[in-house]
């Protein structure tokens, strides 16, 4: 979240990705850097246990958020 929000602040686009379980200290962790607007993309936690095929599903998923938010939607 540090780097993300670091990265956003000098104006380059940045997205934070997180399993669902780190969801909460995300969030908490982005208000304490004074940027509680910004959050994470999540995916379904967990991931240590998945195969590739289930990890690509996951990311698949997620894929049309980070590229929104990387291009504010400008495509």
């Amino acid at each position: 979240m540090h780097d993300t929000i670091r990265l956003e602040n000098l104006s380059i686009p940045a997205v934070p990705v997180a399993t669902t379980e780190f969801m909460t200290p995300a969030r908490i962790q982005a208000g304490a850097l004074g940027r509680a607007d910004f959050d994470a993309v999540y995916v379904e936690h967990p991931i240590q246990d998945q195969t590739p095929e289930q990890i690509r599903a996951r990311a698949d998923a997620v894929v049309g958020q980070l590229v929104a938010r990387l291009t504010k939607g400008e495509l």
